[in-house]
């Protein structure tokens, strides 16, 4: 059986590779793509795979649309910009569609409004701050550190076109780690002397700190420390897409047994 997928984004940097990749799998079937620059053409024209005869829409609400039943939309991939994600999303719920969310910038409130329609209509959202398997490795390792150290820190880098802040990634990590134990800070953030924003922002409880600049593309780094010892774990993007598409290719087959929001790949992993 085959999972008919509607991809938003599908002409961006991650969404066009996951496209082409979709393309060489037979589980996974491309029917209709969303972007709002491609609109009208067919989707192989625009990322050069000519196996990839599914219209492009200019919005989600388009493409879902169709109601042809062999093009019936059974997961949705928000992959576009954190403005239009939530909408997105939502218009996808009520079309009955499983959803996989690899935007960026959506915040907690934004994730309990969308968990209360998902239940309603008995549908899966799987968000995943990055597909990479080895944030999911990261994300487990730190879990496994906040149980023993109660002390730590977030750093996020991104290129300094990235308008989110912070990003998927450290927002993700930092909802997994508050699952664990809240950090302790020594020196409460309000009596910080000088500006206290240099301390970063409360992210989900963990102190978060986001880099912009060029050369960077998404790393994610967490300092533990304990007197006369520190921990550090990183991970680092290289330039292509690709790290993303095996993961997302997991979350597209896994979320139809999902029922609400959940958080992080690992949720359709076996870790």
């Amino acid at each position: 059986m085959t999972i008919n997928v509607c991809l938003a984004g599908a002409t961006g940097w991650a969404g066009s590779e996951l496209a082409r990749a979709i393309a060489n799998v037979p589980d996974v079937v491309l029917v209709s793509a969303v972007s709002r620059t491609k609109a009208g053409r067919a989707l192989g024209d625009v990322v050069g795979e000519p196996r990839l005869s599914c219209p492009v829409y200019a919005t989600a609400a388009e493409a879902l649309a169709n109601r042809d039943a062999a093009r019936r939309c059974d997961v949705f991939v928000e992959y576009t910009k954190p403005d239009v994600a939530k909408r997105n999303v939502l218009t996808a719920l009520e079309h009955g569609a499983h959803v996989v969310v690899g935007t960026s910038g959506l915040g907690e409130r934004d994730y309990e409004e969308i968990d209360i329609v998902a239940r309603e209509r008995g549908r899966g959202v799987l968000a995943v701050g990055n597909f990479a398997l080895t944030v999911v490795l990261l994300q487990k390792f730190a879990e496994m550190a906040a149980k023993l150290i109660p002390q730590w820190e977030i750093i996020d880098y991104a290129n300094d076109g990235k308008v989110d802040a912070p990003s998927g990634t450290a927002r993700e990590l930092a909802a997994r780690l508050a699952g664990v134990r809240p950090p302790v800070t020594t020196v409460p953030l309000k009596q910080t002397m000088g500006h206290p924003e240099a301390r970063g922002a409360t992210i989900s409880g963990s102190q978060t700190h986001a880099v912009r600049l060029p050369s960077f593309v998404i790393s994610a780094e967490i300092i533990f420390g304990m007197p006369d010892q520190r921990l550090s774990m990183r991970h680092d993007s290289g330039n292509s897409a690709r790290p993303y598409v095996d993961g997302a290719l997991l979350a597209i087959r896994g979320v139809s047994a999902l029922v609400g929001v959940h958080r992080g790949l690992d949720a359709v992993l076996d870790l």
